[in-house]
């Protein structure tokens, strides 16, 4: 009977940290519409406001590197309910700053408390795995991927029809309704002697002494500086070298992020059915060669074409790097945590624009050649992704 109580409270939980990743996914969607208005509202430019994103940048790296030290004292669950309850309110101080000053903190603020959330709920889901001896990382960041996307497709309706300052506040009590429900369900760390992976200890701040939770936050940071590379540039690639229209342009993200929102809800399968190295072998594989056909594409519709196949093979990399950081021997869930979403959402936040002083100096074809190079180098480290496979110390779900 405790067995089954074990895994029925295990599963509400999974379906519990799934919600919070829906609140962070729809909470970061819906600033994507906000930004223009931010421009506009506080009469800067756009260097002003790409100053303000850096701080919103800047607070989440932040809040990231302490975040494990934090779950390492307190639980993932403990740190969770802070970061998200707080974070739900994140939007709605930055569309209430009546001037630049005020605007920098609220945006070192929101990014800080959607960074803190990012590690602690991805801590937690490492948590539940580890409970139900099964993968739901995939998934769980398909929930964010389908926040994301109504946020943002939501998001400019909204602003345009009721302002922005009534779309902040219903997106606020939205995500503040489910992180509140959510939270109670979250499960906890076991208790276990202090230093054992996923355990609560009442260490002071240290980085970890083992390389091999560097080696894969490399991974991740590789990753994620493709999924960037997409994000910022290709509808730009599209445009002025292959000589798109503006509409076909957009659809080169918009593939890529589809298939790869579609792929994270089948990636659990199958990573439970062939193991965590063999799904990451193969997915880099296919990310690498996506990446080089958008490069080396004579036209938009095989450069989108393209980038869908890369968005195919990247889905399910950033799950198992990060379910692999929060295995890590010696170390907490969120010490390990903490290091590899650092450095992986580093390859978001910091690598674009390195990309596009590059480009400022060659093109984006070669760049997404190179790209791909990154990837292939993923694929020939995806063997230290070997904590990412579950061995069968609990019971498996039903």
């Amino acid at each position: 009977m405790d067995t089954l109580n074990r895994m029925q409270t295990a599963i509400r939980g999974r379906w519990a940290v799934a919600a919070i990743f829906l609140a962070n996914g729809f909470l970061t969607g819906a600033w994507a519409p906000q930004i223009p208005v931010v421009l506009t509202r506080l009469d800067i430019s756009k260097f002003t406001l790409g100053l303000l994103i850096l701080l919103f940048g800047a607070g989440a790296v932040t809040a990231m590197t302490w975040c494990g030290h934090l779950i390492s004292r307190h639980g993932s669950r403990a740190v969770l309910r802070w970061f998200g309850l707080i974070g739900s309110f994140g939007l709605l101080v930055v569309a209430l700053a009546p001037n630049v000053p005020l605007a920098a903190v609220a945006m070192f603020i929101f990014g800080g408390s959607i960074g803190g959330m990012d590690v602690a709920m991805n801590a937690n889901a490492v948590t539940v795995e580890r409970r139900l001896s099964r993968a739901i990382m995939s998934s769980s960041h398909g929930f964010w991927s389908l926040g994301g996307f109504a946020g943002g497709a939501l998001g400019g309706l909204a602003i345009q029809n009721y302002g922005h300052l009534a779309h902040a506040t219903v997106v606020t009590a939205l995500a503040f309704a489910v992180i509140a429900v959510a939270v109670r369900y979250l499960i906890a760390e076991d208790k276990s002697p202090q230093g054992s992976s996923g355990v609560i200890g009442h260490r002071k701040f240290a980085l970890p002494g083992n390389p091999l939770v560097y080696l894969v936050g490399l991974m991740a940071l590789l990753t994620m500086i493709s999924e960037g590379a997409v994000l910022d540039w290709a509808a730009l690639y599209l445009q002025q070298e292959l000589s798109a229209d503006l509409a076909i342009a957009g659809l080169a993200y918009a593939a890529f992020s589809a298939v790869m929102a579609v792929m994270r809800f089948f990636g659990d399968g199958v990573r439970n059915r062939f193991g965590a190295v063999t799904t990451l072998r193969v997915s880099a594989l296919v990310a690498a060669a996506g990446m080089l056909v958008a490069g080396l594409a004579p036209s938009p519709w095989l450069a989108i074409s393209a980038f869908a196949l890369c968005g195919f093979g990247i889905a399910n990399m950033v799950p198992i790097l990060f379910s692999a950081g929060g295995n890590q021997e010696g170390m907490s869930t969120g010490t390990g945590m903490s290091v590899v979403t650092t450095m992986g959402y580093s390859g978001i936040l910091v690598a674009p624009s390195a990309i596009g002083f590059i480009a400022e100096h060659s093109s984006f074809g070669p760049i997404f050649v190179a790209l791909s190079g990154l990837l292939v180098v993923v694929f020939l480290m995806a063997g230290l992704a070997h904590r990412a496979e579950f061995a069968p110390d609990a019971a498996p779900a039903e």
